[in-house]
């Protein structure tokens, strides 16, 4: 799976890029060097496993200028959690009010600091929910992408990607903050 937008390519991660990831993941959260290297070397084994057994491309993929430079990671990701205590699902899907977990795809963006306040992060998740959406695809009914309270950047990528933005107002669980939802308005 490569997708090309406008100034972007999103691929598959490479054993090759462990510099600029390695100064990728020191940037976002102070990586060290080792744990760096193993995580890469998953991420490469899984993508390799996951297409050889036909499943979905959930993980990290590498998100680079179209000169090459990576700039951050883009992907998607086997999303579990209480969605039914959100009103969203509820009110809009007819459910009931559940808290109990279940599943949904997400979508998750990471840029280095220098290459924030640029679009990337929208654009290439565009690319990734169109590619999702499509029938020959991942066929979605809908994408979901989940943020912390004071992550705003997150929240406006969100927005301009036309969202339903849902803050959870259970603290429980912690993490399960601020939930993006777009539904896939694709005939199928």
């Amino acid at each position: 799976m490569i997708i090309e937008t406008e100034r972007l390519t999103i691929r598959p991660l490479m054993l090759s890029d462990f510099d600029a990831m390695h100064v990728l993941t020191t940037a976002i959260d102070g990586m060290p060097r080792a744990e760096c290297e193993r995580w890469l070397n998953w991420l490469v084994l899984n993508n390799d496993e996951l297409e050889r057994l036909h499943q979905p491309p959930y993980g990290e993929r590498a998100l680079t200028l179209k000169d090459g430079t990576l700039v951050g990671l883009v992907g998607y990701v086997p999303s579990i959690g209480p969605f039914g205590q959100l009103s969203y699902f509820s009110a809009r899907l007819n459910l009931p009010v559940d808290r109990r977990y279940r599943p949904e795809v997400g979508l998750f963006w990471a840029l280095s600091p220098d290459h924030r306040g640029q679009g990337y992060a929208t654009e290439a998740a565009r690319g990734m929910i169109a590619w999702a959406f499509q029938p020959e695809n991942l066929n979605l009914r809908r994408i979901i992408a989940t943020t912390e309270y004071d992550n705003k950047a997150s929240q406006a990528v969100m927005r301009r990607l036309g969202m339903v933005i849902e803050r959870n107002s259970d603290a429980d669980p912690f993490w399960f903050q601020v939930v993006g939802i777009l539904e896939n308005t694709m005939d199928n």
